[in-house]
């Protein structure tokens, strides 16, 4: 880790790291959901279709083990507790969200260390994930490249309006849910769109025929989508 990053805000096992080739010039930090860990969404890189150039690095880091109080208070790997659930809503733990944050502002902190400024970041999330990825990419004081959040939702509205910074007013965000979300229903990903809307923020949306999963169609729209990022001019020096 950084020199520069927070005491005590470290992970217990180091991140899954795959590179698309040599020298990588963009990297994308993908957050697992609730319970998963950073091996859950490994397998879908080559599925991407990403073009050979510019390489990429794909950076899957594992949440800290915690445990989760709707989940009779097992201890699973979790970026934050989840205290209640309802159809439309979630009480969580606000302190545990920040930490995550933390931790995942120390990997885009590495990044630069290694080449790859923020704005050549882009933060992805699937369900607890997604909630960090929003969170930790529209609060983040230099802009990043994109923020790619699936079948999600913002647990705390508070913390993201209060934090939003400026300099990701423009950041490219795809946003998408499965219609048949019994986990995290679809409502909520709705509502986290609209959150973003009052920020100045349009998502680009999709909404597929899916539960609480990922299908090849959603995988290859995701692909599309950072290609049109990694291909965009003025991205590919400094």
């Amino acid at each position: 880790m950084s020199p520069h990053s927070s005491p005590g805000l470290v992970f217990d096992t180091p991140p899954i790291e795959l590179e698309t080739g040599p020298d990588p010039r963009y990297s994308v930090i993908w957050m697992h959901g609730l319970g998963a860990d950073g091996s859950d969404f490994e397998p879908i890189v080559p599925a991407l279709g990403l073009p050979r150039s510019p390489a990429v690095r794909f950076i899957f880091p594992h949440a800290p083990y915690r445990a989760v109080t709707c989940n009779a208070g097992y201890v699973m790997r979790a970026w934050y507790d989840i205290v209640s659930l309802a159809p439309h809503s979630r009480q969580i733990d606000e302190a545990g969200l920040l930490e995550s944050r933390a931790l995942v502002r120390q990997l885009i902190e590495r990044e630069a260390g290694r080449g790859v400024p923020a704005e050549r970041v882009i933060l992805a999330g699937f369900s607890q994930g997604g909630a960090v990825a929003y969170l930790t990419g529209l609060t983040h004081p230099e802009p990043l490249a994109g923020i790619i959040a699936l079948s999600t939702y913002v647990p705390s509205p508070g913390l993201l309006i209060d934090g939003f910074e400026e300099a990701n007013r423009r950041t490219p965000v795809f946003a998408a849910h499965g219609t048949h979300d019994d986990v995290v229903a679809p409502d909520l990903g709705r509502q986290a769109v609209e959150v973003l809307r009052q920020l100045g923020i349009e998502p680009e949306w999709h909404a597929y025929p899916l539960p609480h999963s990922v299908s090849l169609d959603e995988v290859a729209d995701i692909g599309r989508w950072l290609g049109a990022i990694l291909r965009a001019p003025g991205h590919h020096d400094g």
